[in-house]
């Protein structure tokens, strides 16, 4: 995993601290307002004191390995201190702690680092719960990120459609290799796949297509890191890629499923990040590619939500306030309409 050094694994693998304290003295909370719901990570902090001082703390997570290292290092760093001391819990000290983390994650200190101040003013404020609201900068644009007539995308649309393909599965790919193509950097390296990954899905999707604009070496504006990949999710769509009767994997299911693990570790909504106009599209691709995945997730969960909470619950971790998600305030947050 990219950006992960041996001190950021520890804190993250850490649980000492995971979990919902009952009958909290502070709650703190950020990504989880109804007009945060889905965008992005979401970070809950609870808190019991002994007068001012932070006698327990507990935290949950929806999000990457370094958003819940940075909760673990804010809870190492606060529990059996003061309320007062507690203020001191920067993200710049947050970063200091966990020996750095990368630039392009800064701001998962910082949304930690919110929803712990959330959690001390709650305290302050006779328990009730606080909700941090998500910082401009820390914002994801929840619309396409794909222009339809961005000359990339049209030039591999404008290619013949092969026999037996699907026109949703050219337009889905175009849409991810034009994404990949515009964030700049090794292509490659933004899909999760390999050279011969993408010369595949070119061969079969877009016939004819000239390999080399693949690869043009034209200046971006600006280059995006690539993200680190979530082992447990990808392990998870992996195992949903249908085999035929030889036992050999759907290559092309398989290809779909390392593309939706790499780009699920980007921060806000999936659909966008996969270079998709709507979001019912991302469903249809995955009934379409991974059955099993799709009946699996019966409840119509947001798919980042989904992928997550199974990754979560495969290590013991906890994110939900209830067994039940239909006992659940948070709810909408994880439920929605397929054209919200």
């Amino acid at each position: 995993m990219q950006g992960y050094t041996e001190k950021i694994r520890k804190y993250a693998a850490d649980e000492t601290h995971i979990g919902l304290l009952d009958k909290p003295d502070g709650t703190g909370e950020v990504g989880l307002r109804d007009q945060d719901k889905g965008n992005r990570l979401a970070v809950r902090f609870t808190l019991k004191l002994d007068n001012e001082l932070i006698k327990k703390i507990r935290y949950q997570v929806f999000g990457c390995g370094f958003t819940i290292a940075a909760c673990a290092a804010i809870a190492e760093l606060s529990e059996g201190h003061s309320l007062q001391e507690s203020i001191q819990c920067t993200p710049d000290l947050i970063n200091r702690k966990l020996g750095g983390l990368p630039e392009e994650r800064n701001y998962c200190a910082e949304l930690a680092a919110q929803a712990f101040q959330a959690a001390v003013n709650s305290a302050r404020n006779g328990a009730k719960p606080v909700a941090a609201e998500i910082q401009p900068e820390a914002e994801e644009d929840l619309n396409p990120r794909v222009n339809r007539r961005d000359p990339f995308y049209r030039a591999l649309l404008d290619t013949d459609i092969p026999p037996g393909i699907f026109y949703e599965d050219r337009q889905m790919f175009a849409g991810l290799l034009t994404l990949a193509k515009q964030e700049g950097g090794i292509m490659t390296n933004r899909l999760g796949l390999k050279s011969t990954d993408v010369d595949k899905i070119l061969a079969i999707y877009f016939p004819g297509f000239d390999r080399r604009k693949v690869t043009s070496s034209e200046p971006q504006p600006k280059q995006t890191p690539p993200p680190g990949i979530n082992p447990d999710v990808l392990s998870i769509l992996l195992s949903h890629v249908p085999c035929d009767q030889a036992g050999r994997k759907a290559h092309l299911a398989e290809l779909l499923a390392k593309a939706i693990a790499c780009r699920a570790a980007l921060p806000g909504h999936l659909w966008v990040s996969m270079g998709l106009l709507k979001r019912p599209q991302l469903t249809a691709a995955i009934r379409r590619h991974l059955p099993t995945l799709a009946l699996a997730n019966n409840k119509g969960m947001r798919w980042k939500r989904y992928l997550f909470k199974q990754a979560c619950d495969m290590n013991g971790g906890v994110m939900c306030k209830s067994p039940n998600c239909a006992d659940c305030s948070d709810y909408h947050l994880c439920f929605a309409p397929e054209n919200a």
